[in-house]
């Protein structure tokens, strides 16, 4: 194993997230904000010193990281594993409106990284997706890898990552648009990973 630190930066602020809707794999745009908060934190994430960046191919993840090559003049690859939970038939609606179909769902959603929403996937599968390119970087890179991706595979694999059981998972908070999480390689236990930022340089 050679990679020693993980970034994980959420992508800007997207029409969808102004307007609450669920996004999913919807291909969202940034706002005017997302794209000013994704020019503010650039240099913030490129100061990691990544030797190799990533980004979902959904294009609120890939103008994020835009941002970051434009800094840097690196290149970043395109994943399509780095992809936003499929939420399913919720993609597109409000909070209320799954509530009104779905009553409850929602909640159970939240708690139970194994609860899948209709024709979605479990936050389970979202994690072990993106948990392979996390291996695939770790056979490749020395020292720091950079994902630009979004706020629940970011949930999801840093408890994949810990090592923590799904029904504790919950507990990790959102990350905020353009914030991120940093797991450095540990020594100890046999997870190998340990927390040392969660929602860093958040900006609103």
């Amino acid at each position: 194993m050679t990679l020693q630190r993980l970034v994980l930066w959420r992508h800007g602020e997207t029409d969808y997230n102004l307007a609450g809707r669920i996004q999913g794999h919807l291909d969202s745009e940034l706002t005017e904000l997302g794209l000013e908060q994704a020019k503010r934190t650039a240099p913030l994430v490129a100061g990691f010193g990544p030797e190799a960046a990533v980004s979902s191919d959904l294009r609120r993840a890939s103008t994020t990281a835009a941002a970051f090559a434009e800094v840097t003049g690196q290149e970043v690859r395109l994943d399509k594993r780095l992809r936003e939970t499929h939420l399913g038939q919720w993609q597109g609606l409000s909070g209320a409106e799954v509530e009104q179909g779905w009553p409850g769902a929602m909640g159970t959603w939240r708690t139970q990284p194994t609860f899948a929403p209709p024709d979605g996937e479990t936050r389970v599968a979202v994690a072990e997706r993106a948990y392979e390119v996390v291996c695939e970087l770790d056979e490749a890179v020395e020292g720091t890898a950079l994902l630009c991706a979004h706020g629940g595979l970011i949930t999801a694999l840093t408890a994949r990552l810990l090592g923590w059981p799904t029904e504790i998972w919950s507990s990790l908070g959102g990350v905020g648009n353009c914030g991120w999480a940093v797991l450095s390689r540990s020594t100890l236990g046999k997870h190998g990973w340990r927390l040392t930022t969660y929602n860093g340089g958040f900006v609103e």
